[in-house]
């Protein structure tokens, strides 16, 4: 492990990612290599993600050959081979997007290396007990699971359980990327947010008195001075979020679309099995087992979107809060264009208009509800 770097102790963006950037680099996804606080193209690791994709995806095709047209894969029923034909497709889909757009990625990462240079060690170390646990527990759960399924499954299978081992750990490394970097801009927003309630406070206290004009003045121009360094920072976090918006919208809605397919389709099975009672305990618990994945999987995302977004909604407030406490004519032409630049910008973690909150849930959830209304009554 790289020195620096500790589990469950991180101190800057970095160590925060190393799991992350460890599981993707294992994956053949992760194109760059780290100079300090600089990541840089890597030839050699470009050439390695473009061969591993490119083996993935011509062995995804062949797969799905065989579902339409030779039917020599196991997956026979109708449902079952819906489910792998969209699990399949949106899975090379992510993969392609995921090569082809290495460069915006490279950058957004080296964007949010930037903007949370300010942020305190103590953010981190915080934030990483989770994310580290997150990440490493999600990456061998995949693993372990597919080892179970490759027992239970006949030999000439073993080719299509690594296949879609692969496909799972790879979906899986890039959400945990978008969920990561979203927390790290969450922690940019609270930070700004905790230094304006800091500002406030010190109005606050010094309003109530009577104060000589050279430090009135003097308190005034440091008031400004923050005021104008939390703006810029705002508005980098801001620039970040709507890059981090481009850079993962296709990958974003296309595993939401995976989501909620994999949730309905397992659900689908687990209801069929515990009715007709006909197949092995193994996979009644298996597709029980995908549901809750899929379930904890859009759930964290959306979870971690609209914190996100309620960060950087709170701090309009302070801002407005400040300007209805301070009488100063400069801070508060300040303040005015710092709650300008926050009406112009709108902080909310979205994929191609398709905003990322608790109302993405609701629909969705009805739907399955009917549907196991439906089975139950069949």
């Amino acid at each position: 492990m790289r020195k620096g770097c500790q589990l469950f102790y991180a101190t800057d963006f970095q160590s925060l990612m190393y799991p992350c950037f460890t599981f993707c680099r294992i994956l053949g996804i992760f194109p760059y290599k780290i100079n300090k606080s600089t990541f840089e193209a890597s030839d050699s690791c470009y050439i390695l993600s473009a061969i591993v994709i490119s083996i993935f995806c011509i062995y995804g095709i062949i797969i799905l050959h065989e579902l339409n047209m030779s039917g020599t894969v196991m997956y026979i029923s109708i449902p079952r081979s819906l489910e792998r034909h969209s699990y399949y497709v949106l899975g090379i889909f992510i993969a392609i997007t995921t090569y082809v757009l290495r460069n915006p990625r490279l950058l957004l990462l080296q964007t949010i290396m930037n903007v949370s240079l300010k942020l305190p060690s103590e953010s981190y170390k915080k934030l990483s007990i989770l994310i580290h646990i997150k990440d490493i527990l999600g990456f061998f759960f995949i693993i372990i699971l597919t080892l179970v399924c490759m027992m239970k499954r006949p030999l000439n299978s073993i080719l299509v359980t690594i296949f879609g081992m692969y496909l799972s750990l790879l979906l899986l490394q890039m959400d945990m990327l978008y969920v990561n970097c979203v927390c790290v801009l969450n922690l940019c927003f609270k930070r700004i947010n905790h230094n304006l309630t800091k500002v406030q406070e010190f109005v606050l206290t010094d309003e109530s008195h009577l104060l000589r004009q050279v430090y009135y003045k003097q308190r005034n121009s440091f008031l400004i001075i923050k005021l104008k360094a939390l703006k810029k920072q705002h508005l980098m976090v801001s620039d970040t979020v709507q890059i981090l918006n481009m850079t993962f919208s296709l990958q974003l809605i296309a595993t939401i679309i995976t989501s909620f397919s994999e949730i309905t389709f397992n659900l689908y099975f687990y209801i069929v099995l515990s009715m007709a009672k006909e197949e092995e305990e193994f996979w009644y618990w298996f597709f029980l087992i995908s549901v809750i994945y899929y379930t904890i999987k859009i759930l964290l995302i959306v979870w971690v979107c609209d914190s996100g977004t309620n960060q950087a909604t709170k701090i309009g407030i302070t801002v407005h809060n400040l300007l209805n406490n301070t009488s100063n004519k400069q801070i508060k032409n300040e303040l005015q264009l710092f709650s300008m630049q926050i009406l112009h910008r709108d902080n909310v973690f979205s994929a191609k208009g398709l905003t990322v909150d608790a109302t993405l849930l609701t629909g969705r959830c009805d739907f399955i509800k009917g549907l196991m209304r439906t089975k139950l009554l069949i």
